[in-house]
């Protein structure tokens, strides 16, 4: 799924992952970019609200630095059952969305089955330096993190905020407030 050094990683830019064509993407492309990283799923509930402001926040935003990272995830509710052919189909046709979409991942289980075939670091990475309610779980799919310039994850966000009430803190990290 994903690689990393051999130490603790400091940041997400030292990570390496798969896009949704299986082509590796080095995280540290995205250096000096404020990076708000989603696990989406393509029959949820959220999905359309999700989509359609994470939609105007890349256009609003992405020429002062700001990437969202998405992330297909079956693992709550199998609502990603698709190939990663047929996400970027239904996400590209349907939403228009220009941010880059990535490999399914499996950020719930990383902690509970060390054997999980698609464990993501990633994920680890993010839910070590930000915990939520309910400790580090991942409690459905559009969990949010927001990640400042120097690859910290500096917010985390519940699967139900609404991506249009993060804008204040992208702004603030963008320095465009």
């Amino acid at each position: 799924m994903d690689s990393q050094s051999e130490k603790d990683p400091q940041s997400v830019f030292e990570f390496t992952v798969k896009d949704a064509k299986g082509n590796d993407v080095d995280l540290s492309i995205y250096m000096g970019k404020v990076l708000l990283i989603v696990n989406v799923a393509s029959k949820c509930g959220m999905t359309n609200s999700n989509y359609v402001e994470l939609n105007q926040l890349y256009e609003k935003y992405k020429e002062q630095g700001l990437e969202i990272l998405a992330f297909p995830c079956n693992q709550f509710g199998e609502e990603e059952p698709g190939s990663n052919d047929q996400i970027l189909d239904f996400v590209c046709t349907r939403f228009k969305s220009e941010f880059p979409i990535f490999d399914k991942v499996s950020p719930f289980f990383c902690d509970f089955i060390s054997e999980w075939k698609k464990c993501c670091s990633l994920y680890k990475f993010l839910k070590k330096g930000k915990w939520g309610i309910l400790g580090d779980d991942i409690q459905w799919n559009f969990a949010k993190f927001l990640v400042d310039k120097n690859g910290q994850a500096v917010d985390r966000y519940y699967p139900t905020t609404s991506p249009l009430t993060i804008e204040r803190d992208i702004k603030r990290l963008l320095g465009v407030l």
